[in-house]
């Protein structure tokens, strides 16, 4: 139980921090505790899905969540999840494995640049740019439809590889809000958290009604990511938003290189 628990405060400290540290949860269960990827996956989302619950209804007590965007990408990922699921039964596990860590390189890569990028001179351009802009009296997204049309996208996409990977989606929400969106990492991460726990649940409503269970274990795993969790909310203010991009990029990256070759170790030796 001793390292259930300690890696379970990892996964939810990373969640809390960063809005997509749930992406941890496969990694730490599969190259951690010894699951195999159809096992972790059910695990990693009830914890991920319970945290991100918690630190998004602390994101709604604090003013920093965006619930009609939140409302809108959990929809369409609702909607793409049983899709994700469906694919997760008929692709062999060697072939997600891979698929997870050539995303995560990819989302690790995108926020690295994001966060070394000389944005200063350029800086009025680049909002100008973005699908959803706030609204400097409300502080509220202006609706147009490049904006619904954008986070409606990036909620589907996140819904599809909820139910593929077990990865509550938080992953490609952070910076894909940070890609249409002038709102702010802290903003983003908090609204991601909402996102995560409403997709969560409707996968996870689905995986119980499938008749499926957890062991004993995973509990103490999912008990410690809740409280990892609460203390990265408490952190989170503290820490700049490009620390947080930072740190966010350096675990995904560290996460797929370990999966990746935990995934080529487990291939057949060609003959």
């Amino acid at each position: 139980m001793l390292l259930e628990s300690l890696y379970g405060v990892g996964v939810g400290l990373a969640l809390g921090l960063t809005g997509g540290g749930g992406v941890l949860a496969v990694p730490a269960l599969v190259l951690g505790l010894g699951y195999s990827l159809p096992e972790a996956t059910p695990v990693a989302l009830v914890a991920v899905g319970a945290s991100a619950l918690l630190g998004g209804l602390d994101g709604l007590r604090r003013g920093l969540v965006r619930y009609r965007a939140a409302l809108l990408m959990a929809g369409g990922g609702a909607l793409c999840a049983p899709l994700g699921l469906l694919l997760a039964q008929v692709l062999p596990v060697a072939v997600l494995m891979l698929l997870f860590c050539a995303v995560l390189l990819l989302i690790a890569a995108r926020m690295v640049g994001q966060a070394l990028a000389r944005t200063v001179a350029q800086g009025a351009s680049a909002v100008s740019c973005k699908s959803c802009r706030l609204d400097n009296t409300t502080g509220r997204f202006r609706w147009t439809p490049r904006c619904f049309l954008s986070l409606s996208f990036i909620g589907a996409l996140s819904g599809l590889f909820s139910g593929l990977l077990g990865v509550g989606g938080g992953f490609l929400i952070v910076p894909g809000i940070r890609q249409v969106s002038d709102l702010g990492m802290h903003g983003i991460v908090a609204t991601s958290l909402l996102v995560i726990a409403l997709i969560s649940a409707g996968t996870v409503a689905g995986f119980w009604w499938a008749g499926g269970s957890l062991p004993s274990a995973a509990w103490a795993f999912i008990a410690a990511a809740g409280g990892g969790m609460l203390g990265g909310r408490l952190l989170a203010p503290r820490v700049s938003a490009r620390a947080l991009q930072l740190g966010f990029a350096l675990l995904a990256g560290l996460a797929a290189l370990m999966l990746l070759g935990k995934a080529l170790a487990s291939l057949p030796p060609l003959s």
